[in-house]
């Protein structure tokens, strides 16, 4: 007798003896109560035997005969050895007349304890790959959220780029999130510190390959470019870095070790620095990578290193921000984040743009801005806020105040206030809301 089938018979015990009422019965069984009135009345005619399946002991009238399932074993143990569940299927509806589903053969050759192939996906084998010979050929990035300063602080994401002839820890980087900033303050400390490497290795996350592969520009097009490029992969562009998809974690294993032996040694690290903000981790990491190079770091295969050199700072600084196009309007100004902008060239003066020309706004990882136009740099003026104070009516006597305006303010978590901006905006956090970033930018 199962679980149930008691649980049943007391709770129906109970009803016939008087202790819970058919409601209560029908409550405890999850019945209803014309249910429990018919098991009540079998029950008091049979017995305990009422409650009892009345299929209970037959064998299902669809079920597969024992003459079939032997047919069927000796078929898989003769002609059919070797072979799938779905194949058995298919050869025996083609060759014997035998109409049976995968499933089903797959319950007569385990009750059989014959062994089933293809019982499950064989894991796909793959082969370690050889360093590369020389140092800065290619760089594996990669990100690792983890509760870095443990409950000292928040949970934090590392950002890093690894060298894969050396293991060298090449740039690491704390940030909140995983993000394009993160990951663009690695290529800087790379670039900056070593150089600039032949490839970088990375997986497909949409920061480091669009999503939009068919929404090219004409331009992009004739440029014969197959997807659009993220502000990551304009930059990797610009500096002539080849840019591979990792198809697996395994592709890139030495940032995927690099982590799992990070997360032991400078999580400890970390604690007895005595580390509980962002900012102090970011100061901690430069002593940190220099000491772990010296312990870990590789010869590689051949000594002389493939980076090139690094640009320079004005090209560097141009090259490592998010960009966005926008159209210049007739009075030579530009519109970027709710505000109006005039381009001011070297000798201070307003530039002229030709009306519907395209500017590039260029944000840097400070927070800065700057703009291209024509292949020129220029900076950004913000055009004076006007005074949009209402005047005075002129029948209200001197120093009498407006009556206020009855129109309520949104709340506090009215969707306005909560709008979004998609696009950076400074290196303390790449996605301000509006009314922070007015306030950040609003006196540049």
């Amino acid at each position: 007798m199962s679980l149930k089938e008691a649980r049943r018979v007391y709770v129906m015990e109970g009803l016939i003896a008087g202790t819970f009422t058919v409601r209560q019965a029908a409550e405890f069984l999850g019945l209803s109560e014309r249910q429990v009135k018919r098991l009540n009345g079998a029950m008091r005619k049979e017995g305990v035997a009422a409650l009892a399946h009345k299929n209970r002991g037959r064998k299902p009238k669809h079920a597969t005969s024992q003459e079939v399932r032997e047919r069927v074993v000796d078929l898989v143990m003769g002609p059919l050895s070797n072979t799938s569940c779905q194949q058995v299927a298919e050869l025996l509806d083609e060759r014997y007349g035998i109409h049976m589903s995968a499933k089903t053969i797959r319950r007569i050759l385990g009750a059989a304890d014959i062994p089933i192939r293809y019982a499950k996906k064989p894991r796909r084998r793959r082969k370690s790959r050889e360093r590369m010979p020389r140092a800065g050929l290619l760089v594996q990035c990669d990100a690792s959220p983890y509760d870095w300063l443990e409950a000292r602080g928040p949970r934090l994401n590392l950002h890093g780029a690894v060298d894969d002839a050396t293991s060298k820890i090449l740039a690491l980087y704390f940030r909140p999130t995983e993000d394009a900033l993160g990951y663009f303050q690695v290529l800087l400390q790379t670039l900056q510190n070593h150089g600039i490497p032949v490839g970088w290795y990375s997986d497909r996350h949409t920061i480091f390959f669009s999503p939009k592969k068919d929404k090219l520009a004409l331009e992009e097009e004739l440029a014969g470019q197959t997807v659009p490029l993220t502000q990551f992969g304009q930059a990797l562009h610009e500096l002539r870095i080849t840019h591979i998809a990792a198809r697996s974690p395994e592709a890139k294993g030495r940032i995927e070790r690099l982590w799992e032996t990070l997360q032991s040694r400078l999580v400890v690290e970390l604690r007895l620095a005595g580390i509980s903000t962002i900012e102090e981790a970011n100061a901690f990491l430069p002593g940190f990578i220099e000491k772990f190079n010296s312990q870990f770091a590789e010869e590689p295969a051949d000594q002389e290193p493939a980076f090139r050199p690094c640009p320079q700072p004005a090209v560097l600084e141009q090259i490592l921000s998010f960009k966005e196009e926008r159209n210049a309007s007739r009075g030579s100004s530009i519109s970027y984040c709710g505000f109006s902008y005039q381009l001011i060239d070297s000798k201070g003066s307003v530039a002229l743009l030709k009306p519907q020309g395209k500017v590039v706004v260029l944000t840097h990882l400070d927070g800065s801005l700057s703009a291209l136009y024509d292949g020129q740099g220029y900076s950004l003026k913000q055009f004076p806020r006007l005074d949009r104070t209402p005047p005075q009516d002129s029948e209200q006597a001197p120093g009498q105040e407006l009556e206020p305006s009855k129109q309520k303010p949104p709340s506090e978590d009215h969707y306005w206030r909560k709008a979004r901006i998609k696009y950076p905006k400074s290196a303390a956090d790449c996605y301000y809301d509006k009314r922070a970033f007015r306030a950040v930018y609003a006196q540049r």
